[in-house]
């Protein structure tokens, strides 16, 4: 089988990271020229500070009282569950498709009786859907006052009622990890950024606009807060984590791939190669929430930290999600100047860069810290190594029901337990750049798959600087690259690659490109009363 590269066949520039290099130290000079960014406005004013960005209030003001008496409800989640998913099984029913949607009492009889399978449901479906189905669990169970681990059982009875009740399918095992687990590990950051949303107000009321945008990132807590009043009406307790935001707007301006993959349905018909869509404009938004070294905070409560990143695409939509969250550790120190925390994390991660896709839930051990290098300059990173279930690849004719004429109903991608890693560094100089470097590594196993003698290995890596030209205003140069080889034992090896060198507009919600600062003035820290 011919190996097609896209780069090989027209007459463009191809460049890697290694080609980037140069050009990112030579916008980094930049920023020590005299006069570039002269006339910024002052940085740590109040108003500075809260004018950007909806997260950004000095003090977040407590609204109301929260997940006390009266103000704490088992029943409605639990009925909210049963409603929204008699809904959404209507809904199907009419519209989607009446013999896989059956009624739910029906469902559940037939189900009751039969094996928990691995489904070969679409990618998108069963990793993004079902967890985003999870996070409305998740969402109904803390709007009404519930703890984040009270609010996982919720997700999880939920997950398992929609499979032996929602559909006339057998029940999915692979759907049950990503409704009842992944579905805690999404909706908990949105909870979260919808509760400092409206908590941020400044004056204890959040307003309608902040009312409407919590609602539009955690639609359960919008709806029983509008459905219930006061009652609901109290905001999650943040305790004034140290936040930093980021939103990114770009467009590619180089791409290249290459990839050996027949994606010809038919199993005796001639090969057909894979195309790639070259020209995409994107949007993404990074959260990093209860950052290391804000003097007064602590972690006590299951993702106090965590890290959000969603990025949204001309060519694929949903392009990727990621959501790593502390589910139990504490803070550690090194010398005045480092800070950091460490233990247990809880992550979810869905990457489809177009040629093919990964998406895992995982338990990791691991560390985000953040080190004052100089007076000026800070390292932050974060290190990750665990192990989880998910899917990924390319697989040609890997589903478990027997193919059509066509190759229909088989699913495209392997299961199985995944081992995996993550490494992200940022490096930050002075309030003016920053360079940011990302590389997961998932290896989808033979474990618990129904393709037996297959794996997967995939890797994505970035590199990427940030200039930040005028007040909270900046420009992003970005490299990419995801790499994919799955090897199984009863068809060739499999690989691809692609890459992706794009230039954009970024717009920061915080001055000093997200350090915290714990030090005294004497040794660069900030001065009292800012």
């Amino acid at each position: 089988m011919r190996t097609r590269s896209a780069a090989a066949t027209l007459p463009e520039l191809r460049l890697s990271a290694l080609d980037l290099f140069p050009i990112l130290i030579g916008c980094a000079c930049l920023a020590f020229i005299p006069g570039v960014g002269a006339d910024d406005p002052k940085l740590d004013t109040p108003a500075q500070k809260e004018a950007p960005t909806a997260f950004a209030a000095k003090e977040p003001k407590p609204v109301l009282q929260w997940g006390k008496g009266n103000d704490k409800s088992y029943v409605i989640p639990a009925a909210e569950i049963l409603s929204f998913e008699y809904l959404l099984n209507r809904i199907d029913h009419y519209f989607v498709d009446s013999s896989t949607y059956g009624s739910p009492t029906s469902n559940l009889a037939q189900n009751l009786n039969r094996k928990w399978i691995v489904d070969n449901d679409k990618f998108a479906t069963n990793q993004f859907l079902h967890p985003y189905q999870g996070a409305m669990y998740q969402g109904f169970a803390r709007s009404a006052g519930l703890s984040f681990w009270e609010s996982s059982a919720y997700t999880l009875a939920g997950s398992a009622l929609w499979e032996e009740a929602g559909e006339h399918t057998k029940p999915s095992i692979n759907d049950q990890v990503a409704s009842g687990i992944s579905g805690n590990l999404l909706g908990e950051p949105l909870f979260r950024l919808a509760s400092l949303l409206l908590e941020s107000g400044g004056d204890g009321d959040p307003g309608v606009w902040r009312e409407l945008g919590a609602a539009a990132i955690s639609p359960a807590t919008g709806l029983n807060r509008l459905a219930f009043g006061n009652r609901f009406g109290g905001v999650f307790r943040s305790h004034d984590p140290a936040v930093f935001t980021r939103v990114d707007l770009g467009a590619t301006v180089n791409t290249h791939f290459s990839s050996n993959v027949n994606v010809n349905t038919d199993p005796i018909g001639p090969p057909a190669e894979q195309t790639l869509k070259k020209n995409e404009a994107s949007a993404d938004l990074t959260v990093g929430y209860g950052l290391p070294g804000k003097p007064g905070y602590t972690y006590t409560r299951p993702f106090d930290y965590f890290s959000f990143e969603f990025k949204a695409s001309t060519s694929n939509s949903f392009e990727n999600v990621f959501s790593n969250g502390l589910l139990y550790g504490t803070d550690y120190e090194i010398g005045k100047s480092y800070r950091g925390i460490w233990g247990l994390y809880g992550t979810y991660s869905y990457v489809e860069p177009q040629i093919f896709k990964v998406s895992t839930t995982a338990a990791s051990l691991g560390t985000t810290g953040q080190w004052w290098l100089s007076r000026t300059i800070a390292l932050q990173g974060s290190t990750l190594g665990g192990v989880g279930y998910g899917g990924g690849g390319v697989v040609h004719g890997a589903g478990i029901a027997p193919p059509g004429a066509n190759g229909d109903g088989q699913r495209d991608y392997h299961y199985g337990i995944a081992p995996q890693g993550l490494i992200a560094l940022r490096l930050v100089l002075g309030d003016r750049v920053s360079i940011d470097t990302t590389a997961r590594d998932y290896y989808i196993s033979g474990l618990a798959s129904t393709e037996h003698g297959g794996s997967e290995n995939i890797i994505r890596a970035d590199i990427g600087m940030t200039l930040r030209v005028y007040n909270l205003h900046g420009l992003t140069l970005r490299y990419s690259e995801s790499r994919r080889d799955g090897r199984y034992s009863d068809r060739p090896a499999s690989h691809q690659k692609v890459g992706a060198f794009s230039i954009g507009y970024t717009l920061l919600g915080q001055s000093h490109l997200g350090t915290v600062d714990w030090r005294p003035a004497k040794d660069g820290g900030p001065e009292p009363g800012l």
